[in-house]
């Protein structure tokens, strides 16, 4: 039998805070909480609410990531608005606003290199497209989009010189299937239209790999989903909960999708994985829809909205599944 002194392992590590980047199965003693902790990774995916917006607005369009997030345009009220706001991981601040104030503004790309197309302008029903770039602190006009379209501000695909817009809606053209690619500085149509029609839809991803989800259609709302390959269109499996007004964060291969309206405000979040969605059990605190979105699958932002009867500033912060999570470690 082999003596304890004999036994060789590894001594578990001393420290007065926690690491800041644990990896899965590491241990440690924490010697200011006195706790024995761990590194592991989230189970399920799960709302936190985070603080609210300074100005609470629906039909805003969103882009970044959960530490680094960008707001822009709205309603408030009746009210349109150009405000702009950033994201630092806890609060928002104020920054420039559009050059045009308007609603249902595409907002893509990242919180220091934005872009802004489309939306209406007051008063409504007059559809914009127009486009602005950000730079971190203001917004500065550039060439407009071939099709002017409002209603694709749950859309956020690519980035300031590789932007895409995709869908979206205009009183004289009905729901829209033009597809438009960015190149920082000029839109060029592609020649891959979505195969549904359809504004008020969700889209995430890159110009070479997008993904849109929801919506409204000619027929209504839909659950169609679409792949783009930087060239054409190709629908994929449904979206568990037919809606419009939605939105989302993340890739192609793996993204997220919340919020929106069935009939009443949703709240309801699915999770694609490049194939099919799953329904997480995490559903946003704050049922809403026509809200902005930002981040990634497993580190998701969600912020504003329409709550039906009024709009809200409400922020949510989503952890999903395999997320890093810091454990702490009792006896059984």
């Amino acid at each position: 039998m082999a003596e304890y002194i004999n036994i060789r392992g590894q001594s578990i590590e001393v420290v007065a805070s926690d690491p800041a980047n644990p990896t899965i199965g590491q241990v440690w003693y924490n010697s200011t909480s006195n706790t024995l902790k761990g590194g592991g990774v989230t189970t399920a995916g799960a709302w936190a609410t985070g603080n609210n917006m300074n100005t609470g607005r629906r039909q805003l369009g969103g882009t970044g990531t959960q530490t680094a997030g960008l707001a822009a345009s709205g309603l408030i009220g009746a009210t349109v608005t150009g405000a702009t706001e950033e994201y630092d991981g806890t609060s928002w601040t104020n920054s420039s606003s559009l050059n045009t104030p308007r609603w249902g503004v595409i907002v893509l790309g990242t919180q220091t290199a934005g872009l802004g197309s489309g939306g209406t302008l007051w008063p409504p029903g007059v559809t914009s497209d127009a486009t602005e770039e950000y730079n971190g602190s203001t917004w500065t006009a550039s060439n407009p989009l071939n099709t002017a379209r409002t209603y694709a501000d749950g859309t956020s695909m690519g980035t300031q010189t590789a932007g895409l817009a995709a869908g979206g809606y205009s009183p004289a053209l009905s729901y829209i299937s033009a597809t438009e690619e960015y190149d920082g500085n000029s839109w060029t149509t592609s020649a891959g239209s979505l195969n549904t029609a359809r504004g008020s839809h969700g889209g995430v991803g890159i110009q070479t790999a997008a993904l849109t989800f929801g919506g409204e259609s000619p027929g209504g709302r839909t659950a169609v989903t679409e792949e783009y390959d930087g060239t054409s269109w190709a629908n994929s499996n449904n979206m568990n909960t037919t809606r419009n007004q939605l939105t989302g964060a993340g890739t192609q291969t793996t993204a997220l999708g919340f919020g929106g309206y069935t009939g009443s405000p949703s709240a309801a979040t699915e999770e694609y994985d490049g194939t099919s969605w799953v329904t997480s059990p995490g559903s946003l605190n704050t049922a809403r829809y026509a809200l902005g979105g930002a981040g990634i699958q497993t580190a998701g932002l969600a912020f504003g909205g329409d709550l039906g009867p009024t709009y809200t500033a409400a922020t949510e912060e989503w952890t999903g599944a395999g997320a890093p999570l810091t454990v702490t470690i009792t006896a059984s």
